[in-house]
């Protein structure tokens, strides 16, 4: 009996579509086409490394390209980096980034199958861990791999090169990195691999290592980027980020936030419209249409690919009787707790801050109020009921 190879049916248009929207690059771009026209049916690898709980929708974009390959059939790889979170991947970093706890890590990844569900159909997905082989990788193997590149190549990226002419650290162990996703490649046996446009010299180096294991030499595809809220680079951090687990008015109020020159770019990133639908709308800003009333059809089409129109719809008409109306949101949580009880700790419990470092900035930024009073203090304690306000589209109600 012969083996039967499943066949996939893939039209021209929709191959210029896979290869197009939303991408930065394609190597060997040819050979992909050719690959996708032939109806092979091609493993798709991505990986994310959990150091941070929540995947945002800068993140979110190789996400949305990846549902592209598994909705013409193709099987999709997601691999979860527990062992190289903890290393760190240097590629977007222009300092040395610290090692994580393994404990660390098992924490941030303890949610991501939902979140990832949001987008991908996780059942039909292959979910594997690098730590099943980079934690059995013996020194000598790790020599082998590194013996493929040189050190002047490593200094050549961008961010490397930066921190050297600034006399900045530069572990030895960030250049490991490249050689660790390069080896998940040859363990997944992938045909493709997708990525930020950082991860460029990273997916290269898979290309690399493949072929010294006697393996074809994967093709890759790179997404642009979405900048963060503000304009500048997406960073938990600056909190500029829009996490795609976040609640529907909370989305949709920072959407409404963003820098009306990022418009479009979240329209065809974030929104995944059509590029011939983003043409439209870069029209109606040409004709002088108030960008206003664009960012509140990109906040419904945000808000409803990540939960519903029913959600997106509750959403823009809170948004629109809060902050154009100037009225209190509808549907207010209210909590009763005990008098003295810390605003840091409460609203970590709660979810309206992300870390205490984030309860800290917005203090200082003077974001967060109480029963009307703007809090100044780290260690402000709750002494009265009353409405607190977080940045302007988060609201609790406390009764002492």
């Amino acid at each position: 009996m012969g083996f039967f190879k499943e066949k996939i049916n893939t039209g021209p248009e929709k191959i210029k579509e896979v290869l197009t929207k939303g991408v930065s690059e394609v190597a060997v771009r040819e050979n992909l086409e050719k690959r996708l026209a032939s109806g092979e049916k091609l493993r798709v690898k991505l990986g994310i490394d959990p150091t941070g709980p929540n995947i945002h929708i800068g993140r979110a974009v190789v996400l949305w390209k990846l549902k592209e390959f598994q909705d013409l059939g193709h099987q999709i790889i997601f691999i979860v980096g527990d062992y190289t979170a903890q290393i760190g991947d240097p590629s977007d970093k222009f300092a040395k980034r610290p090692f994580l706890s393994e404990e660390e890590v098992v924490k941030n990844m303890k949610t991501y199958k939902e979140q990832l569900s949001r987008i991908l159909d996780v059942s039909k997905v292959e979910w594997r861990k690098n730590s099943q082989w980079l934690s059995k990788l013996k020194p000598i193997e790790l020599d082998r791999l590194a013996d493929l590149f040189t050190v002047n190549q490593m200094l050549a990226r961008r961010n490397f090169k930066e921190r050297w002419e600034k006399n900045q650290e530069i572990s030895l162990r960030e250049f490991h990195y490249p050689l660790y996703q390069g080896y998940d490649s040859v363990m997944v046996k992938a045909d493709v691999e997708i990525g930020g446009f950082d991860q460029l010299f990273n997916l290269l180096a898979g290309r690399k290592i493949q072929e010294y294991f006697d393996q074809p030499a994967q093709d890759i595809l790179t997404t642009k980027m979405l900048f963060g809220l503000d304009g500048r680079k997406m960073a938990t951090t600056w909190g500029n980020v829009l996490n795609i687990n976040e609640k529907p008015g909370e989305m949709f109020g920072k959407i409404m936030s963003i820098k009306d020159d990022l418009i479009l770019d979240y329209f065809l990133l974030a929104a995944w419209l059509p590029e011939e639908e983003v043409f439209k709308k870069e029209e109606r800003l040409k004709a002088g249409e108030n960008p206003r009333d664009l960012k509140l059809e990109l906040a419904w089409e945000i808000t409803k690919k990540y939960w519903s129109r029913e959600a997106a719809d509750k959403a823009r008409d809170n948004f629109i009787k809060t902050f154009q109306q100037k009225a209190e949101p509808e549907d207010i949580k209210e909590i009763k707790i005990e008098k003295g009880t810390e605003l840091a700790a409460f609203l970590l419990a709660e979810g309206l801050v992300e870390s205490k470092s984030d309860f800290r900035r917005l203090v200082k930024a003077g974001a967060i109020e109480m029963a009307g009073q703007i809090v100044k203090d780290f260690d402000f304690k709750i002494s009265q009921p009353g409405l607190v306000k977080v940045g302007k589209r988060r609201f609790i109600r406390v009764i002492v």
